[in-house]
């Protein structure tokens, strides 16, 4: 049978699976121009780094696209490598600065509320809304999507969006998906009003089994064995030796932060091909798939621990029998997979490692607003932020003639921060054109700028120092490692395209995730020649003679 390779770790994980083996009756493959569905995937927090550490081992989905059109060094260019920013440059072909998604949350001096920061995937005009409590919303994407575009010349397309957080799934999805799909109180869910496909139901169920049950620790793969070391992280806590054991009455997060999350979410994905017939019509569909377990992985254990060797393989194995379902049914499809940005591991597996500089945050930023307080004569607060790094605001209470004075006081305390890289002002980030240059080559300046949108971003930006970890003190089974810094380890992602009978190409010089619009257009004849983007098409073709470029 050949989804037996998944069955082992579908036992371990205490998940059925049998929905993936429901079409091993496989229909002919019929050859078709374009292909009749674009399967979009974001790893979130897939950084290079850990793909290049790990690929040699990759026998499944993974393995696969390495067959294909390989990038295995490409860039999230821009500063805020962020959840929501990234995943909307993937299927937009824009930076941040285009789509109007400079961060996960910014702030808005002008909205109609007492809470003025306002989160990336929320429809801020809600009344009673909070960045908090709010209603999911694709209103803050100020640019099409891929699903857009297609939708645009055949209205009979289908595009769905299934992900492991909701701002993946809007950013990817677009503000006119058919069906989108994220994690809520109880399973998957989706708009208020929408039709609920039946494979929504049970993937909820066996979401609810899992969460009831406990869970003996995964194996270790042979692989793996050399990253089982226990690191220490505050009193008494250690990462690195978790296999994501749990007893009953587990939290969503705890599935979310383990394979079982991406095991659930390519499940719902795989039913919906099924149930909604994608790729399978006379139009080109798109199933964006937002993967986000490495990412709460990575969070809650670090990044060259045991955990997230762990994770990748199973991932690995998930994807192998994914890809194998839409072979199964013999849809003509091309794959795609990225990540939405990278990530730094803990500074304390860091520091074992000989790493430079790496370091928690030092005291300072907690207490700016008060110093401010004190030189200026003002009331808290004065200043808003999301944390010690990224866009910092004037505060709407703070009068228009003394903005200038405090903005630059901020920026002098800052600024004396031993830990911080540079402050950039709102004036000198504006005067840098939006470089062309290859993205390995950008200054901070260009990765800042390519972030900034002048209608949300802050009045000054704030970029710490190379291996700063912005987390004072590790939360340990929540947060002991984290990313969001306009350095490369944060930066760069990997790029495949995949589809059957491709040629394998690798090409190892910097691409960006912008170019991904463009190449999947062509591959699928969209003409996107009228719309505005940061990116172009990325030749696939091994053969110099040919191109799939227009």
């Amino acid at each position: 049978m050949k989804f037996a390779r998944i069955a082992a770790l579908v036992t371990a994980l205490s998940l059925p699976f049998a929905a993936f083996a429901q079409d091993e009756q496989s229909a002919d493959t019929a050859e078709s121009t374009p292909p009749r569905l674009v399967v979009a995937i974001a790893v979130d927090q897939l950084s290079a780094d850990i793909f290049a550490q790990h690929r040699q081992n990759f026998t499944g989905g993974f393995a696969r696209l390495l067959r294909g059109a390989v990038f295995p060094s490409g860039y999230q260019a821009h500063a805020a490598t962020e959840t929501c920013p990234g995943h909307a440059t993937i299927l937009t072909g824009a930076h941040p600065g285009r789509t109007g998604v400079i961060a996960n949350r910014w702030f808005d001096m002008g909205v109609a509320r007492e809470d003025v920061r306002v989160y990336c995937s929320e429809d801020p005009g809600v009344e009673g809304s909070s960045s908090s409590d709010y209603t999911v919303s694709a209103g803050n994407l100020l640019v099409p999507t891929l699903g857009d575009l297609i939708q645009r010349v055949d209205a009979a397309s289908q595009v769905v969006s299934v992900a492991g957080k909701d701002r993946s799934a809007v950013m990817l999805g677009g503000a006119n998906a058919d069906h989108m799909f994220w994690p809520g109180d109880a399973g998957f869910t989706t708009f208020d009003g929408r039709d609920v496909p039946e494979a929504v139901a049970w993937i909820n169920q066996a979401a609810g089994r899992a969460m009831a049950s406990s869970r003996v620790p995964l194996p270790v793969p042979a692989q793996c064995a050399a990253y089982n070391r226990a690191i220490p992280v505050g009193e008494g806590a250690t990462v690195g030796t978790h296999a994501f054991s749990r007893g009953p009455a587990a939290s969503g997060r705890a599935i979310l932060a383990s394979p079982e999350g991406d095991l659930l979410t390519l499940n719902l994905a795989a039913d919906l091909v099924s149930e909604l017939g994608l790729g399978q019509g006379g139009t080109t569909d798109l199933l964006a798939i937002g993967l986000a377990s490495t990412d709460y992985i990575g969070h809650a254990y670090g990044t060259h621990g045991v955990e997230m060797c762990v994770q990748l393989m199973a991932l690995d194995a998930m994807l192998g029998d994914f890809f194998a379902r839409l072979d199964a049914r013999g849809i003509d499809y091309v794959a795609m997979l990225t990540a939405d940005h990278g990530g730094l591991d803990l500074p304390e597996r860091q520091i074992g490692q000989a790493a430079p500089r790496a370091a928690r945050l030092l005291p300072g930023f907690e207490t700016l607003d008060a110093r401010l307080a004190e030189e200026t004569g003002l009331e808290a607060p004065i200043l808003r932020a999301d944390g010690p790094f990224g866009d910092f605001y004037v505060d709407r209470s703070v009068s228009e003639d003394r903005r200038a004075e405090v903005i630059d006081r901020a920026i002098a305390l800052i600024s004396a921060h031993p830990q911080v890289y540079r402050v950039y002002g709102r004036d000198e980030i504006m005067a840098q054109p939006v470089t062309d240059a290859p993205p390995e080559h950008w200054t901070v300046l260009d990765r800042v700028r390519a972030n900034f949108h002048p209608d949300r971003s802050g009045d000054f930006i704030v970029v710490l120092q190379p291996r700063v970890t912005p987390i004072p003190q590790a939360m340990p089974g929540a947060y002991v490692a984290t990313h969001g810094s306009v350095w490369d380890y944060d930066r760069r992602v990997p790029i495949l395209f995949w589809w059957p009978g491709a040629d394998h190409v690798e090409q190892p010089l910097g691409v960006m995730t912008v170019d991904i619009l463009p190449t999947l257009a062509s591959l699928i004849g969209l003409d996107i020649s009228d719309i505005e983007i940061d990116g172009r098409c990325l030749d696939l073709m091994p053969d110099v003679a040919a191109s799939n470029c227009p």
